[in-house]
């Protein structure tokens, strides 16, 4: 009997007491501290506004820590949806309008999964498929940044007439990305340079600096390189040193939840973004599903799968109405909740409130936050996300799987993650259709059959003869498509031109026939009755004879040529070629 779909949060509440609330309650506020930095940083780097990026944390992240099923999931936007936002937010096509219309689909596409019990099904989805647009994506997300990380910029001329300098607006392509870069390096900026490298040094090395002071060390190194790099570049602009942009010199924050405004839909929309929001959606199961199964365990629990898709629906749902980007469970986030003692999803409502706080009463101080700053926070995630540990180990692995790993991988980062999952997933099922077409086999069998480990014959003392005249075909393994025209060509080879009078087909390890197996198979009868050829079926499974009963399979056979064992149909054979 299948469980009734319920919020983790209602089993959660059950002798819920003041000490879990007092754990849930410091983890729920380190969170939002963690989280402030990469809601901030992913909002830029996807195409969008800074505060977009913390409505999306605010408003997303407590929809599924409220609705989840999970215990100590935390959402918001995260690395993976970086690529996909910040083309189809630059896109004259779409725009930001598109964006929020593509995002409610994706979230109505997730409900779905989550209503119709899918969410097991995109645990299927093959692993090199995962690890190469994860690592595909890293690097798009890592170039994305090397315009703040060098401090490039490009020359504008403004309505006066007067040749200034702008910050580089670089093409979409990851290509076209290099090329802007190659030919603007001679504005490279060296303080932005160090105030980028100062940054990720921090962020690697303050938990190892800061582990004997129990306070400091809760502090993140991300928020660390963010607080660290305000302080300086204040000093250094102080002493007129210039080129190291800050987010007030390209975004005004405001410090307040946007108005509720549902985007206008129509149907030519819908019609030209289904494929977008299919990736989103596609994209944030796997990554809120895999980040949930990493918390089971290191909690020793087991979520709902359907649940949390449904609650990151409803989250997707609701973002775009106040402006906020795609949302899915994060992983960092997740065990940052876990490692600080988060053990309910009120830890995830916690962090959500947070952030609302800091939207509200500290973010004007934003705007003095460096972009080489965001951009050192953006590096490390890349790196974090490459998996590269993954990807050499899968090198090692069969050439299959490396073919499918290289081919999402390159179609990630040269052209975009739409276009790699949909390639990805064709070559992964055209592979495991090749595997299975292998390991099954088909055998044919003229002169006796050893009664040895022969499981369907009655006559154990004795080889069984073949009379002349019949041949024996073996199937071992799935009948479908690919094996039907696999069969037909063994028959060709074989045959020559001079078929035996009796064919029999053994099925005992047949597991399962398609509807493609069943139409080689009545083609092969028809085809044998007109050459005065006799076919016979030899222990037929219970599962696969159900198929072709269905099918009607058996109104074009004799049903004495329908045989439980191999003994019978070698009788049947002998008396047909005594006539």
């Amino acid at each position: 009997m299948q469980m009734k779909l319920k919020p983790r949060l209602l089993d959660c509440l059950k002798g819920y007491d003041r000490e879990t609330f007092m754990k849930d309650l410091m983890a729920g506020i380190i969170v939002g501290i963690v989280a402030l930095p990469l809601a901030i940083a992913f909002g830029i780097a996807s195409g969008v506004t800074p505060e977009k990026g913390i409505v999306t944390a605010i408003v997303a992240g407590f929809i599924i820590s409220l609705l989840g099923g999970t215990r100590v999931q935390i959402g918001g936007p995260t690395g993976a949806f970086i690529v996909i936002i910040y083309s189809i937010v630059n896109n004259p096509q779409y725009g930001l309008q598109g964006l929020l219309i593509a995002t409610m689909l994706a979230g109505a596409i997730l409900i779905a999964l989550g209503v119709f019990r899918l969410g097991a099904v995109i645990k299927f989805i093959p692993y090199p498929i995962i690890i190469g647009f994860t690592a595909g994506i890293a690097v798009t997300i890592f170039t994305t940044q090397m315009g703040d990380i060098l401090g490039l910029t490009q020359t504008a001329v403004t309505e006066a007439g007067e040749v200034v300098r702008v910050p580089l607006k670089t093409p979409g392509d990851f290509i076209g990305k290099w090329i802007c870069y190659a030919q603007n390096i001679s504005s490279f900026n060296l303080w932005n340079f160090i105030v980028a490298a100062v940054g990720v040094l921090i962020i690697i090395f303050s938990p190892r600096w800061l582990r004997n002071v129990p306070i400091l060390s809760k502090i993140p190194g991300s928020l660390w390189c963010i607080l660290i790099g305000t302080i300086g570049v204040l000093i250094l602009k102080q002493h007129d040193i210039a080129g190291i942009d800050t987010i007030g010199d390209r975004f005004h924050i405001q410090s307040q939840l946007p108005p509720m405004q549902v985007p206008s839909i129509t149907f030519e929309m819908v019609q030209t973004l289904m494929p977008v929001a299919f990736t989103i959606a596609i994209l944030g199961a796997i990554e809120s599903l895999l980040s949930a199964t990493v918390a089971d365990g290191a909690i020793s629990d087991r979520h709902d799968s359907n649940m949390e898709l449904i609650a990151q629906g409803v989250a997707n749902l609701a973002a775009p109405i106040f402006g906020g980007i795609p949302a899915t469970g994060a992983i960092a986030r997740t065990m940052t909740n876990i490692n600080n003692g988060g053990r309910t999803p009120i830890a995830g409502l916690i962090h959500a409130v947070v952030l609302l706080l800091i939207l509200l009463l500290l973010m004007p101080y934003a705007e003095y936050i460096p972009m080489a700053s965001l951009a050192a926070v953006l590096v490390i995630v890349s790196y974090n996300m490459s998996g590269w540990r993954a990807v050499k180990g899968l090198l090692k692995n069969p050439k299959s799987d490396v073919t499918v790993l290289l081919v999402t991988f390159f179609l990630t980062v040269i052209f975009d993650l739409t276009i790699a999952i949909e390639m990805g997933l064709i070559i992964a099922c055209a592979l495991f259709i090749k595997r299975v077409m292998e390991t099954t086999e088909i055998s044919v069998i003229r002169d006796e059959i050893d009664p040895s480990d022969e499981a369907d014959m009655h006559l154990h003392d004795k080889s069984l003869q073949i009379p002349k005249g019949c041949a024996v075909y073996e199937i071992n393994g799935p009948y479908f498509f690919g094996i039907a025209n696999k069969f037909d060509d063994l028959q060709t080879a074989l045959e020559h031109g001079k078929k035996p009078r009796v064919q029999i087909i053994r099925m005992r390890k047949v597991p399962f026939i398609d509807s493609t197996g069943i139409h080689n198979l009545s083609n092969l009868i028809e085809m044998n009755h007109e050459d005065g050829v006799q076919v016979i079926l030899s222990g037929v499974t219970p599962k696969v004879h159900s198929q072709l009963e269905k099918a009607g399979f058996y109104q074009k056979m004799n049903p004495d040529h329908i045989c439980p064992h191999i003994d019978v149909a070698i009788e049947r054979a002998r008396t047909f070629l005594s006539r």
